[in-house]
């Protein structure tokens, strides 16, 4: 496995996954799986780390979904697990602890757009182009699915899913896929203030909030109510939330500690 199918760095609080196969248009190897999954780990136990950015090496691409001509053919011994390793890592991302921003700068399909939902901001160039075109090729978006559901409209969802068309920038932000359609000249200013404002929030306040959301997100109603109520309470508890409360009282920047 070479570590230098996704790199890893860490700067100003902030941890950088870039998927670095520009070449096979950052296509998802098997080690690429891995290794998201290694520098995951190591983000989480990181203290200085606030929040992570998931982007692609180069300007053609994010991620243009799995190797298909390694990890998807019949004489590819290891597909099966590395299936289950794609699916076991989008639950990784979706309910990671630290806030996640997904910087989409190029082609986002298939596999990509998996791990472009997994995140919880998305802000993409505003000439990118989505889409999940397994149904061309005979197959069908079947893990990328449960998070397809999870942010575009049912109708919307099907249509997008069956057709297998590329959708415009435009046309993913209406339908809820990203969050930001910027022109490309300033995608990397966006992308940097979104991080330095998330970098400067409480992470346990985060912490605590994103796991609640996670865990009640299939709890019926007034069960959510009363899981989320409790966990309020948890949280206001904290150091932070204490300093947060003085600080805006006080009318000066909070000194969050992570406590």
């Amino acid at each position: 496995m070479s570590d230098k199918d996704l790199l890893y760095r860490v700067e100003d609080s902030i941890a950088y996954f870039t998927i670095n196969r520009e070449k096979q248009r950052n296509s998802i190897s098997s080690e690429t799986v891995s290794l998201f999954q290694k520098y995951l780990n190591q983000a989480e136990k990181d203290e200085n780390v606030r929040a992570l950015c998931i982007t692609g090496a180069g300007e053609k691409a994010f991620c243009s979904g799995a190797d298909l001509g390694n990890v998807m053919s019949k004489e590819s011994a290891g597909g099966d697990d590395m299936l289950r390793n794609y699916a076991n890592l989008l639950k990784r991302i979706a309910s990671f602890p630290k806030p996640t921003v997904a910087r989409i700068n190029g082609y986002c399909l298939a596999g990509g757009t998996g791990f472009m939902l997994a995140c919880d901001i998305v802000i993409a160039r505003d000439d990118t182009k989505f889409g999940t075109p397994e149904v061309n090729v005979g197959l069908f978006p079947m893990m990328i699915g449960a998070l397809i559901f999870r942010n575009v409209p049912r109708k919307k969802a099907m249509e997008m899913v069956l057709l297998g068309d590329k959708l415009s920038s435009a046309k993913a932000l209406d339908m809820g896929l990203i969050t930001r359609s910027i022109p490309v000249e300033r995608l990397d200013e966006e992308v940097s203030i979104v991080l330095k404002s998330l970098a400067a929030k409480s992470p346990v306040g985060m912490k605590i909030g994103k796991e609640a959301f996670y865990a009640m997100d299939s709890m019926p109603f007034e069960e959510a109510l009363d899981f989320l109520c409790g966990k309020l309470a948890e949280v206001a508890s904290t150091e932070d939330a204490v300093e947060g409360i003085t600080a805006f009282i006080e009318k000066r920047p909070p000194v969050f500690k992570g406590k």
